[in-house]
C-alpha cells in the first residue's frame, strides 16, 4: 500500500501537528489517539537533490473499554466494572482502573474486573480503566450515579443571637441527599401539628409564645432524615421596662426634694437657727410645768426620793413667758 500524506488526508486536520523544523527535526504528534490512527509512520524529506523517506514507526492503538453493571444503583449496593481490550499484545498481566481521572488506590488487578462493594454517596463520579503497559490510554470514562435519602439535615437560624419579641426570624433547613429532598416539613417541639412544609420558616412577627425548640424533616423517595433541634429564646420587649420607670421616679422624687428644700431655705432667711427662733412662739396659759421650789431647795436631798418626801418642798408653776418676779410667788 502507498504511503499517505497526512495533511491530505481529510479528518486529520488538526488531529496531527508537525513540530518539526524541517532540517534535521520531524518531530510529529498525533492527539485524541483512534484505533484507526493504528499504522505505520514515516517520515519524507523532498529536497532540491530528490526525496528520501525514513524508516517506518509502527504504532498500536488500543481499544480498552469499561464496562460498568449497573451505572446507577442506591447506597449499599454492588457495582460491577469490566475492562475489554481487542488488544493484540502479549498477555495482559494487569489492570489500572482510574476514578475521576486519578487512580483509585490500590486498585491494580490481574483480573479485568474490580468490583465496588456496598457502594456509598462518595463513590459517585467518572470510572475509566487502562491495561499494564498503556496506563496513558486509558478507555472512555463511564459515570457511576448513587442515589441515597437524605443525610447531615441540619437548622440554621438567622439572624443568629439575640431575639427580641416583634422581630423577624427566618430558619433554613439544608440536607445531603440524591435525588434533591423533594419535601420540607417544620415541627415545634411538644406540638403534634407542622409547623410550616418549604426549606425556609418565617415567623414575621415574634412572639414569647413562640419560644422553644424547632426542627426539620427532609424526605425524598429514597427516605427521610430529621434535624437536631434549635432553640429559640424570645426575649420580652417590656422586661425592662419596670425597672427604667422605678429609676425615673426614683430621680425626679429626689430633684423635686432638693428644689423644695432650696426654695424653703430661701423663703426663711436661709438659717436653720433664724428658722427656729422665729417659728417657736409658746403660749402662757398652757405651757405650765411643775417644778421644785428653789428657795427650799437643799443639797442634803441629793435623790428624788427625798425631795420627794421632804415637806419643805413646794409646788410651783413656771411658764415660760412669765416674768423673772413670778417665780417667787
Amino acid at each position: 500500500m502507498d504511503a499517505e500524506d497526512l495533511s491530505s488526508v481529510p479528518g486529520y486536520e488538526g488531529h496531527i501537528e508537525y513540530l518539526g523544523d524541517k532540517e534535521s527535526d520531524c518531530t510529529l504528534r498525533i492527539t485524541d489517539l483512534r484505533l484507526s490512527d493504528s499504522a505505520g509512520y514515516r517520515f519524507r524529506l523532498i529536497t532540491s537533490r530528490g526525496k528520501f523517506a525514513g524508516s517506518s514507526v509502527s504504532l498500536t492503538v488500543t481499544d480498552a473499554v469499561l464496562e460498568m453493571d449497573p451505572t446507577s444503583v442506591s447506597e449499599r449496593e454492588n457495582v460491577t466494572l469490566t475492562c475489554r481490550t481487542k488488544c493484540t499484545l502479549d498477555r495482559i498481566k494487569a489492570y489500572s482502573w482510574y476514578k475521576n481521572g486519578q487512580p483509585i488506590p490500590n486498585s491494580n488487578t490481574s483480573s479485568p474486573v474490580y468490583i465496588l462493594f456496598s457502594v456509598s454517596s462518595e463513590d459517585t463520579g467518572r470510572y475509566s480503566c487502562a491495561v499494564e503497559g498503556h496506563e496513558d490510554l486509558p478507555s472512555a470514562e463511564e459515570t457511576l450515579t448513587v442515589t441515597y435519602g437524605p443525610k447531615n439535615t441540619s437548622v440554621s437560624v438567622s439572624p443568629s443571637g439575640e431575639i427580641v419579641e416583634g422581630s423577624s426570624v427566618t430558619l433554613a433547613c439544608s440536607s445531603n441527599a440524591n435525588p434533591p429532598v423533594d419535601k420540607y416539613t417544620w415541627y415545634k417541639k411538644n406540638v403534634t401539628s407542622p409547623k410550616a412544609s418549604e426549606q425556609r420558616y418565617s415567623i414575621t412577627i415574634i412572639s414569647c409564645e413562640d419560644s422553644g425548640e424547632y426542627y426539620c424533616e427532609a424526605s425524598n423517595i429514597k427516605g427521610t432524615d430529621t434535624s437536631i433541634p434549635v432553640h429559640i429564646n424570645v426575649m420580652s420587649v417590656f422586661s425592662w421596662v419596670p425597672v427604667v420607670g422605678v429609676g425615673a421616679v426614683l430621680t425626679a422624687g429626689a430633684l423635686l426634694l432638693t428644689i423644695y428644700c432650696y426654695m424653703k431655705r430661701r423663703s426663711t432667711g436661709g438659717s436653720d437657727a433664724t428658722t427656729d427662733t422665729h417659728s417657736v412662739h409658746h403660749d402662757p396659759n398652757s405651757d405650765t410645768y411643775t417644778g421644785l421650789n428653789m428657795k427650799t431647795w437643799s443639797p442634803d436631798y441629793d435623790t428624788l426620793e427625798n425631795v420627794r418626801d421632804s415637806p419643805s418642798t413646794q409646788p410651783l408653776s413656771i411658764r415660760l413667758d412669765a416674768e423673772p418676779s413670778d417665780y417667787e410667788k
